[in-house]
């Protein structure tokens, strides 16, 4: 069933790259209200494609924020229901001086395609679209039942799609989800995701007098709010990368020997990773931990923006009566959003310094989460990228945080099939963001063989 689709797919891909670029000249950045409109153009552009291709029931559902597209084909009788998911929204640009050509003008160079959402998660997005179009296309039917359930709001925390979830609609009736939103470990090397960090993000505000104070006049006896939440902050962490907020690292499930004996095997190169990837003369974090572990199995906390005060040229003597700083902490398998944070607010009010008062605010959250290996849908993911790729699978963790996974196991029971073809060295959320051309097009392919598979 699958040969004639990748025949289409493979016949049609300069038409489906063209798509995928004018996808990728939508600003569809949600956490910028001014967007707001660039979000929605780009939720009706795929919805349309969606209608065009053969899927049924297409629309757009209204959240709080940005909108969800939703479609189905269910005439596969007998057959499983696939869940698919993906997001249409992007990250901010910034630093734009630092991008080589525009983020919303998407060009090819070296073998891969650069543009803001590029890989997370437009084009891997698009492939799960391409590959039921060349099913549909090719065999005027699907091997399985298949739901679209796609988002906005992937990168501020899918506040819309977990409140959708979580009312358990008829449209989440399936057997599990396919979720293109990760990446292989390295090229050429077919991998499934099978453990995601949890997070927390939030805010602390530290205010200190009610206005603004000039320094001369005050300093020495006003509270200074960016010296104080510098003070936190230095407490939060120490030069270990030892996390100091009491009980954090209570009740957490380490990775077993098994695992561990995995990583160790995989083709990991320390030394190639800090140069290449990172880009830093040294690593840092938790000693006794390798590097694979401290970004996949263990917590972590960093500091994101420090808004406030003055930062325009030249020099202005003011202390400033509030300042703020944006810190989130990555969560592993035994924690909870909950609880962490309650740790984390409570230890910040004991620590303040005199003469301030702190707000710490929860801006948005997502369980950790493990998704078991053995089932069929994972072996159906596995022949299939075998099929294609010629290698046999790899399993891995993901440092990063997608909180739909989560909330599909909690409030559905779908396990997720975590397929992603994006690359180490793609740039998420950096300047520079690109997808690997070969990844879209054979990660399309595997999505053909998967969906074969996974009907039988």
């Amino acid at each position: 069933m699958s040969t004639p689709a990748i025949h289409y797919a493979q016949q049609n891909h300069p038409r489906f790259l063209d798509e995928l670029k004018a996808l990728l000249r939508i600003p569809s950045i949600s956490t910028l209200p001014e967007h707001k409109a660039d979000c929605r153009k780009a939720a009706q552009v795929v919805a349309d494609e969606l209608k065009r291709i053969g899927m049924e029931n297409v629309r757009l559902i209204d959240t709080e924020g940005h909108p969800l597209v939703y479609a189905d084909w269910l005439h596969a009788t007998g057959k499983p229901t696939a869940l698919c998911y993906g997001h249409y929204d992007v990250q901010p640009p910034d630093p734009l001086d630092e991008w080589v050509s525009p983020p919303f003008e998407p060009q090819e160079r070296n073998g891969n395609l650069y543009a803001r959402g590029a890989v997370d998660d437009k084009g891997q997005m698009y492939m799960e679209v391409k590959a039921l179009e060349s099913l549909l296309a090719a065999n005027h039917k699907l091997p399985i039942n298949v739901r679209v359930l796609l988002e906005g709001e992937e990168e501020v925390g899918g506040g819309g799609i977990a409140a959708f979830v979580a009312s358990k609609p008829p449209e989440m009736k399936a057997d599990f989800a396919l979720v293109c939103d990760s990446e292989m470990f390295a090229p050429n090397l077919p991998t499934l995701c099978v453990g995601l960090r949890g997070m927390i993000y939030t805010e602390l505000e530290v205010r200190g007098a009610k206005s603004d104070l000039h320094s001369g006049m005050y300093g020495g006896a006003a509270p200074n709010p960016f010296v104080a939440l510098a003070q936190i902050i230095a407490k939060l962490k120490d030069e270990n990368g030892h996390i100091l907020i009491p009980g954090f690292y209570d009740g957490i499930i380490p990775p077993s020997a098994d695992e561990l004996a995995a990583w160790r095997s995989l083709p990991f190169n320390e030394d190639e990773y800090r140069t290449h990837e990172v880009g830093a003369r040294e690593l840092v974090g938790e000693s006794g931990y390798s590097v694979l572990e401290r970004t996949w199995a263990r917590p972590t906390l960093d500091v994101h923006g420090m808004p406030g005060g003055f930062i325009g040229a030249g020099a202005k003597t003011v202390i400033p009566a509030k300042a703020t700083a944006k810190v989130s902490m990555r969560l592993v398998p035994g924690m909870t959003p909950a609880k962490s944070f309650a740790q984390y607010k409570a230890y910040v009010e004991k620590i303040k310094p005199a003469g301030v008062d702190v707000d710490v605010r929860l801006i948005h959250q997502g369980d950790p989460c493990l998704v078991p290996t053995d089932n069929k849908y994972m072996r159906a993911a596995t022949r299939a990228l075998h099929d294609v790729w010629g290698k046999d699978t790899v399993y891995i963790r993901s440092g990063g945080s997608i909180p739909i996974v989560g909330d599909f196991a909690r409030h559905a029971g779908l396990p997720s099939v975590m397929m992603g073809f994006g690359l180490p060295d793609d740039n998420l959320h950096a300047p520079n963001e690109k997808f690997n051309l070969k990844n879209f097009e054979l990660g399309i392919e595997s999505l053909i063989r998967f969906f074969g598979e996974a009907g039988g």
